[in-house]
């Protein structure tokens, strides 16, 4: 009798994520028991649940929930782990395949290495889009490349992005970096802002190179975060409109390398590493305790 009450662990670049096959659960994924799994004292501990779904014009179907019960449109980190679950439970042996995501379809190609293992994952995110009514942003502006925000007393220079999902991008000016303390002031602020009504994500960059960018992220519903695919999507996307770099452009974030890819229509590819680190079954007890 197979086992009940499973999830499989991954990460990319520290991002890390579990896997669930709803059917295989003795509970439904609510907001509450999404955070009850996340919390790294008392559950299993992780920055979001990826549900495997139907999906009626895709070959899978994910669901992404954050660590504090909300749900997210897209993750770049959590699609390719998603996608390495898929290989790894024998879920899937195509090398490409579609899945679908509350913010539209996504393409993957998986990179197996010598040991049959998916350790490498792009994913096509689709097109970036600069209007306002894609992040959804109050600004009535068409394109949102050089707006100002007054936040915690200072006047912020932004690009908004949305690759599915929506993105807050400030650049450094002139040599500064940017400093964590700089992220746990500014993050918050900014992903709560009244200009953002469903809150953003939130990218503190500065250009490293003429293909290179260095980046610290504050993600919706999790706060910092190592690294994050649509964040890394997202600045290379805004940077390359902007005129700062040309494409492909490898993203440094405090987890590791991504590389994105934009072209010309501003349809972006990631890439990037994607590890397995656990495979599990939930204690009666724990799963008790969720209801």
């Amino acid at each position: 009798m197979p086992l009940r009450n499973t999830f499989y662990k991954g990460h990319g670049l520290g991002n890390d994520y579990l896997v669930m096959d709803p059917a295989d659960l003795d509970f439904r994924l609510t907001p509450r028991r999404v955070r009850a799994l996340c919390d790294r004292h008392r559950g299993v501990g992780a920055d979001g649940v990826l549900a495997l779904v139907p999906a009626r014009d895709a070959h899978f179907g994910v669901r992404i929930f954050n660590p504090d019960g909300s749900e997210a449109e897209r993750s770049g980190n959590g699609l390719r782990i998603f996608a390495r679950y898929l290989h790894a439970t024998r879920r899937t042996r195509r090398s490409r395949f579609r899945v679908a995501t509350r913010g539209g379809p996504v393409e993957i190609a998986l990179h197996v290495d010598e040991e049959g293992e998916a350790s490498r994952v792009s994913v096509a995110m689709g097109r970036a889009s600069f209007a306002s009514r894609r992040l959804p942003c109050t600004l009535p502006d068409p394109e949102l490349v050089h707006r100002q925000l007054a936040v915690a007393g200072r006047r912020l220079r932004f690009t908004g992005v949305s690759v599915g999902n929506p993105h807050c991008v400030v650049f450094a000016e002139g040599r500064r970096r940017w400093r964590r303390e700089d992220l746990l002031k500014l993050g918050p602020a900014l992903e709560c802002h009244r200009v953002f009504p469903r809150r953003s994500n939130v990218q503190l960059v500065r250009v490293r190179g003429p293909r290179a960018l260095d980046i610290l992220i504050w993600e919706r519903g999790v706060g910092v975060t190592s690294a994050s695919g649509t964040s890394a999507c997202a600045a290379a996307c805004a940077a390359v409109r902007r005129g700062l770099v040309r494409s492909p452009v490898s993203v440094f974030a405090p987890g590791g390398v991504l590389r994105v890819t934009v072209a010309a229509d501003f349809s972006v590819t990631l890439e990037g590493p994607v590890d397995e680190v656990a495979r599990g079954r939930l204690s009666a007890g724990f799963v008790r305790s969720l209801a």
